[in-house]
């Protein structure tokens, strides 16, 4: 019997195609997903994505979500309290492991490994360290869609938010940005895919400045 697994789902490309390589290879029984929310917006946290798009998203997946919600500002000792509660209860549950689509960023592997570690489980990589644009290209050739929810304007121009995440963006990225925004260029919302039962139909909506950051606003279309 395969291990029981959470995939720590942001509602962007990385974690969707993680899932998605997970399950093509059978290795987990994935049982759920772990999505942190700010609770003051009822946003995922930093993707920005409203959490009746998040629901969605998990009936298009076929997983029950557990919703660990936050303040803004969270201090870290307040993160790292939800989170550990969070992972006591799916260890009670069975799950011994948590999927990650996490590409490079060694401190932020170390960090999620060191955490799970703690409390008895194991963190998964599946996409650990494949080349950024080849990886890109895969996820839209799979027949991924997905709009960039946030920006780093210093990174990337300001423009960039509301776009869909395609061939001509890749081919519109500045140089210095990384093809998956692993480095926090941009971040996403994948609302359709190979991961997904069904398409999620979604308009984009306003576009604002908030904490330096610069946010458009995707919507369900009947909304």
């Amino acid at each position: 019997m395969a291990p029981r697994a959470v995939i720590s789902w942001s509602s962007g490309k990385d974690s969707a195609y993680a899932l998605h390589e997970v399950r093509r290879a059978g290795s987990y029984d994935i049982v759920g997903a772990l999505t942190t929310i700010t609770s003051e917006y009822d946003r995922v946290s930093m993707h920005g994505t409203r959490e009746a798009l998040l629901d969605r998203q998990m009936d298009a997946l076929g997983l029950p979500c557990h919703k660990i919600y936050i303040p803004a500002p969270c201090p870290n000792e307040v993160y790292e309290r939800q989170m550990l509660a969070a992972m006591q209860q799916l260890i009670r549950d069975g799950v011994e492991h948590v999927i990650f689509g996490d590409l490079y960023l060694q401190d932020v592997r170390d960090y999620r490994e060191t955490r799970l570690a703690q409390v008895g489980m194991r963190a998964v990589f599946p996409l650990w360290q494949r080349p950024t644009r080849p990886l890109a290209e895969e996820m839209i050739a799979a027949g991924m869609r997905a709009t960039l929810t946030s920006v780093d304007p210093r990174a990337v121009p300001a423009s960039f938010a509301g776009r869909t995440y395609d061939t001509t963006l890749l081919a519109d990225l500045p140089e210095t940005a990384d093809p998956c925004g692993e480095n926090g260029e941009f971040h996403t919302v994948v609302t359709a895919g190979p991961m997904f039962a069904h398409d999620i139909a979604v308009t984009t909506g306003d576009v604002v400045d908030r904490d330096g950051f610069v946010f458009a606003d995707v919507v369900l279309a009947h909304d």
